[in-house]
């Protein structure tokens, strides 16, 4: 490994510390999904009150870079080449479109900007560079930096780091039982692999899972139980529900029941304390009451935006319109001092 550069080294030492108490077994986990719904959300409340400022939700806003034409199969995802869903294929974006959009998400109320590109795997070459182009641009106007570009190498991810990426987002997507019957290109282990490429480059981590997927609880409990037993655990953890999408294996399930995402929330929030819970994919389907709920459980993150890759994400006016009715605060950190 090369030597870290001061960026990355820096990231790492302001990155919160392990977490170093005694970790929960899968079965205390396990017996965590099976707590009234409303004792579990008040425990998760006082946690996220010991590490947060409640009344702060960070925006981050989220663009597709690099449209459909996966090679991978997970039976979620309508950008994958195995599927005929209504997803149109785009090459890798210009750099100054990407740009473009970005200072229009800091314009309106974004503290994080997230580049997604659909491929199966970082490979070295002018489409990279333009992608570390893109991340240097972002920071410049003083946003948090986040890619998925799917699985990479040490030497990649030192190269982001090197770029002034913040986050690299990586899901596990599920428990590794039910990992199998998601996706059958990659295994749950190159997961892990690539989550360590990002780790020892000291970028943070991203990750967390989909919800809705025709799971059993104990795969539930076993996704979260994983997440937290990371160490150091992710500084960023995603709470997706299913959105079905025409033309994937997964279009036929039913809606996620709304107790279930708001018990998952709470969940990650006591198991993972430091962390920043996005309550991500999804929240079309959920109410306003829902919502807040999960904010109360300890979710303080959102995407804003009108779409989340390729899916639809509550108009901007209704998101703004949500957080000023709860007494939430957007955050603003670090707009007024863009990076040189």
């Amino acid at each position: 490994m090369t030597q870290a550069t001061p960026n990355a080294a820096s990231r790492a030492d302001a990155a919160p510390a392990p977490h170093t108490d005694t970790r929960p077994s899968l079965a205390d986990v396990r017996a965590l999904f099976d707590a009234p719904l409303l004792e579990l959300v008040r425990r998760a409340a006082s946690v996220h009150g010991q590490h947060h400022d409640p009344r702060e939700v960070q925006c981050s806003q989220l663009l597709s870079i690099k449209t459909g034409g996966c090679p991978e199969d997970c039976s979620y995802c309508p950008q994958s080449a195995h599927f005929e869903t209504p997803v149109e294929r785009q090459k890798l974006l210009d750099v100054d479109a990407v740009l473009e959009a970005a200072q229009s998400a800091r314009d309106g109320g974004a503290d994080r900007f997230c580049m997604g590109a659909a491929w199966r795997e970082v490979k070295d070459g002018a489409e990279f560079d333009r992608v570390l182009e893109m991340v240097r641009g972002v920071k410049k106007l003083g946003l948090e930096a986040c890619v998925t570009l799917g699985m990479l190498e040490s030497h990649q991810a030192e190269r982001l780091a090197d770029a002034g990426l913040d986050y690299y987002n990586h899901n596990l997507d599920t428990g590794s039982s039910h990992y199998g019957e998601i996706v059958s290109t990659r295994t749950h282990t190159d997961r892990l692999r690539t989550l360590d490429a990002v780790r020892g480059a000291g970028v943070h981590v991203c990750t967390g899972g989909i919800l809705g997927m025709g799971e059993p609880v104990e795969a539930r409990a076993e996704l979260l139980w994983q997440l937290a037993s990371l160490d150091p655990q992710p500084e960023s953890v995603p709470i997706n529900a299913l959105v079905a999408v025409e033309g994937t294996p997964l279009s036929e399930r039913p809606p996620l029941d709304w107790s279930e995402l708001v018990r998952a929330v709470a969940i990650a929030r006591i198991l993972i304390p430091r962390a920043v819970v996005r309550l991500s994919a999804g929240r079309t389907q959920l109410d306003e009451a829902t919502q807040g709920l999960c904010f109360l459980a300890g979710a303080n993150s959102i995407f804003v935006g009108e779409e989340l890759l390729t899916t639809p994400n509550p108009e901007p006016k209704s998101d703004a319109a949500l957080l000023r009715k709860l007494g939430l605060e957007p955050l603003r950190r670090g707009h007024d001092a863009a990076r040189p």
